[in-house]
């Protein structure tokens, strides 16, 4: 019998996108484009915008009665940021859109983009954290008694004592730089107006497409049955696509104020200024360790910068109160006293991006740990194991619950494919012939796959997390699944088709996903947080399910036995040690074919693993080589193994990108200074080295698939590699790098400093 979970099938998404056939929204044909005219200036007063005679021009006067985004969360002492989807009266980051132009073509929109008079009166900017919190600094919103929009603390009773006793005390601080998602595909949204419904369907590069039309439809005061939101295929999105766009909502007003169709296609220029950032944020971490390493108390400070606005759903909140409660990590942390803030800037707003604030609490505990190992004399190696955590469940001090997992036997996979011994060796001979090689390990956790009892913990407004799937088998057999989720090429069509075939007995090219269309698909949260195999594959498993026991009495009735005898494989149902069988497409066909639903919402699973790098830094250019790179990981049961070395492969090239490369750049007035892939550095094949996976399959009751989610651990793990490995190899210069990303200037000014 056909075993289908596991198997390294081809991901049947890949042929249109080989050939060229793939269905993306710049695709889409319209007889009017539009294009916005953006503030040039961080900050200041809008004097006046206006167009030449003949140009069709919207500003936020004209969108009156069209509510402001808004997200929420009633905790932390959290304060609501009101974001007008066209500037009014002031501006608040350059980039932040303040008119709308319509034209018959997109050169001729942004001619008439460019013909418009946008005079501003500049004010005063800040465009750091520190800026924000500055006392001198003006607040950026009207009611507010300062910058700071979220904040939250805690100690644990026993963290003074802890902390008192320990023999060791060990401090480090790390900066994670501005970044963009950088997806290939740009945002992009095309609104068809219907005269004959008064409907609108909006086709946008989303990863959320029913959430967009929920909120779309809520901003603007439209039934949300008059709003149809489709999510063709996108061209990656890896957070940035996940937040609402505010002009989004810019577009459908339009198209409804028209009664026409209108499309946008946001450049690279705008995609850089103007689309989501991420990941500006400050950690300072002290550590108390007792005489052999062992941890008796974290201390942390958490600073995000989280721009000018807050993002749809999640909040200007999600950065700080991630980086809260997740930074112990995969170490058996008792102690516990940690402060974290959201601060608001004349920056663009910040977002999620695969990882969120997880590559940066990698960093400080990792940096941290190797800071420990040699204050105290251990190997870098030896000082984790020793705090790792080993018993499952582990409940945190912020109150996260661990399940079963493989920290330590993970770790030691990493380093024995390493061979760190001969590494050393090698490290020495280099270092005598002017050679800086050095070696760097991270080990971390990842929380994936987690419902709504989480979000609901955030107190946030909107809590999404669980997924529904109805599911049809049709009376030849054929399977037609409607999941809420909506993939953007991480190969969730096949592997739900594995999940599927496997409880069903037939083969997964008998299944067909229907996702990213709103009209057409139960309601769902769509894709982020690395959560789309294990909640919507969940919810695809609980209706297969179903059906299963739909077919299987049907199938003893017509072979008269009894249904736990009957087993399904290979297409049939036969009687168990017999060879009395019947295709399972009679069995349909019999009943004219069956239909059920799923729906899943768990408590959530932690991934782990260990990711080693090897570089080698030329300290005459100060570059910086990645030679190796080792990832030892356990994400539960792989579905798929192809398509988990696609997804940390991936992850692994963003993070080596986010250590090394790429950063959003501004100057003390908020201008932009890397708004063209000149200036923004993203990774090539040149960059990237072969990367050696290694599995393990840690099998949790807390997945009904035992499957975890593995999307983003590749981008969390890289960046702490890395920069361990570049400080290994500088140790003779008695230097560290702290700040991602550890750009050759960043390298040249600490080693000078160093002589």
């Amino acid at each position: 019998m056909t075993i289908w979970t596991g198997q390294r099938i081809t991901r049947f998404e890949d042929e249109n996108l080989l050939r060229g056939n793939g269905n993306f929204t710049a695709d889409l044909p319209s007889p009017l484009y539009l294009r916005f005219v953006r503030s040039p200036f961080a900050a200041g007063k809008i004097e006046r915008c206006t167009a030449p005679a003949g140009v069709t021009m919207f500003t936020a006067a004209d969108l009156d009665g069209v509510k402001p985004i808004q997200p929420m969360i009633r905790k932390f002492g959290y304060i609501p940021i009101l974001q007008h989807v066209l500037a009014r009266d002031v501006v608040r980051y350059t980039g932040e859109p303040v008119a709308a132009v319509i034209a018959n073509s997109e050169e001729q929109a942004e001619d008439f983009a460019d013909s418009v008079v946008l005079d501003i009166s500049p004010a005063q900017v800040s465009v750091t954290a520190a800026e924000g919190l500055a006392a001198h600094a003006p607040v950026i919103h009207p009611g507010m008694d300062s910058n700071i929009v979220v904040q939250t603390a805690m100690t644990t009773p026993d963290h003074a004592a802890a902390t008192a006793q320990a023999a060791h005390h060990v401090t480090t601080k790390i900066r994670s730089r501005r970044q963009s998602a950088l997806p290939m595909e740009t945002r992009a949204a095309h609104a068809a107006f219907d005269p004959a419904t008064g409907r609108v369907t909006l086709t946008c590069t989303a990863q959320m497409p029913h959430l967009m039309r929920t909120a779309i439809a809520a901003l603007l005061g439209m039934d949300e049955a008059d709003l149809r939101v489709i999510a063709p295929d996108v061209g990656g999105g890896f957070g940035q696509k996940m937040s609402l766009a505010a002009e989004y909502v810019v577009l459908v007003w339009a198209a409804r104020k028209l009664r026409a169709t209108i499309a946008w296609v946001e450049d690279r220029r705008e995609n850089l200024m103007a689309s989501f950032h991420s990941r500006d944020i400050e950690i300072e971490v002290t550590g108390a360790f007792d005489a052999t390493g062992k941890f008796l108390a974290l201390t942390a400070d958490i600073t995000a910068n989280v721009g000018a606005y807050a993002p749809y759903p999640n909040t200007a909140a999600v950065e700080p109160l991630m980086s809260f409660t997740e930074l112990p990590g995969p170490y058996d942390i008792g102690a516990y006293a940690c402060t974290a803030r959201g601060v608001i800037t004349n920056t663009c707003v910040s977002a999620p991006y695969r990882g969120v604030a997880r590559p940066a609490i990698t960093l400080a505990m990792e940096r941290l740990m190797d800071r420990a190992a040699e204050q105290i004399g251990l190997d870098p190696a030896e000082i984790r194991r020793r705090n790792l955590v080993h018993k499952f469940p582990h409940t945190t001090p912020t109150g996260l619950v661990y399940d079963d997992a493989s920290y330590i036997a993970t770790m030691e996979a990493a380093l024995r494919a390493a061979d760190v011994p001969a590494f050393r060796a090698r490290q020495r001979a280099a270092r005598a012939a002017g050679r800086h090689l050095g070696l760097g390990i991270s080990t971390f956790c990842e929380r994936t796959g987690y419902g709504s009892a989480a979000f609901a913990a955030r107190g946030m407004d909107v809590q999404p997390g669980w997924e529904n799937v109805d599911m049809r088998m049709d009376s030849h057999g054929f399977v037609t699944a409607r999941i809420g989720a909506s993939p953007h090429g991480q190969g969730l069509r096949t592997t739900l088709a594995q999940i599927i075939a496997d409880t069903l007995g037939i083969a997964p090219s008998q299944i067909q996903i229907v996702h990213g269309d709103t009209d057409d698909t139960p309601y769902g949260w769509g894709t982020f947080a690395s959560r789309s195999l294990v909640i919507s594959g969940g919810a695809s498993l609980i209706a297969a399910r179903k059906i299963r026991g739909k077919i299987i009495d049907e199938a003893a009735d017509i072979l008269e036995a009894a249904a736990v005898d009957i087993e399904l494989g290979d297409g049939l149902a036969r009687i168990a040690g017999t060879d009395r069988h019947i295709p399972i497409a009679d069995i349909a066909a019999a009943r004219n074919g069956f239909a059920d639903d799923g729906f899943y919402d768990p408590l959530g699973t932690f991934s782990n693993a260990t990711h080693i790098a090897v570089v080698e830094v030329d300290t005459g250019t100060c570059k910086v080589r990645v030679e190796q790179f080792i990832v030892a990981e356990d994400a539960g049961r792989l579905i798929n193994p192809m398509i988990v070395d696609g997804q940390i492969h991936g992850g692994v090239a963003q993070g080596i990108a986010n250590a090394l490369l790429e950063e959003i750049v501004y100057d003390e007035s908020g201008n932009i200074l890397t708004i063209s892939l000149a200036d923004f550095l993203a990774p090539t094949a040149h960059e990237i080295p072969p990367i050696r996976i290694l599995h393990r399959e840690t099998i949790s009751d807390a997945t009904i698939t035992g499957a975890k989610g593995i999307g983003e651990g590749g981008t969390i793990g890289a960046p702490a590699a890395v920069l361990n490995a570049i400080n290994d190899a500088l140790k003779p210069f008695n230097v560290e790098i702290n700040e991602m990303p550890a750009t050759p200037a960043r390298i040249f000014a600490a080693l000078q400093a160093a002589r």
